[in-house]
């Protein structure tokens, strides 16, 4: 099953909760909410650290798990995790696909507050290779189903061949 849409950049720009999220806005740190705010401090730093996070935008309620890829040497690279831009905040950037179409959240969130601004962007790279996996899916999917397909019709007509010959072997057997 495809993880995209077919013309993703259209839903991006024209889906009202795509452009409600395009534009910055107010998120916050959702994680552990029954928890002294020095906890969920503690416990977002590790998580953020560990390569997610749980967000939410506060005007829509909408909420995104963020995942940021860790490198080969076990670290998250400052392109998605960034703590010295600015002190007291991580500036945050994560790729992912959502109701079918690529993205790119960008964002920051205060350190302490755990809470920020945030937005996403259209991921054309990723809807290119998404786009094209898409493709080449629906042309296997296809090809399989017109190889089920000429299988069904051989298998049809040698069950009437046979028939055929049933009927003309049993109509020659009465006959004598």
């Amino acid at each position: 099953m495809p993880r995209v849409v077919p013309e993703q950049k259209q839903k991006f720009e024209n889906d009202e909760m795509f452009r409600k999220l395009a534009r910055e806005s107010e998120i916050k740190y959702t994680g552990y909410r029954d928890r002294s705010h020095e906890e969920r401090v503690v416990r977002f730093q590790t998580e953020i650290r560990d390569g997610q996070s749980n967000v939410a935008y506060v005007a829509s309620g909408t909420n995104l798990t963020l995942h940021f890829p860790k490198a080969e040497d076990g670290f998250i690279r400052s392109e998605f995790l960034d703590f010295d831009r600015e002190p007291g905040k991580v500036h945050i950037k994560s790729h992912f696909i959502l109701n079918g179409v690529c993205i790119i959240f960008k964002g920051w969130i205060d350190l302490q507050r755990l809470d920020g601004i945030g937005y996403i962007e259209y991921d054309e790279e990723k809807a290119r290779k998404e786009d094209k996996i898409m493709r080449e899916t629906l042309e296997q999917a296809k090809q399989r189903l017109a190889e089920f397909e000429e299988r069904q019709r051989q298998w049809r007509e040698e069950q009437q061949r046979k028939e055929s010959e049933a009927s003309t072997h049993h109509h020659r057997f009465r006959q004598n």
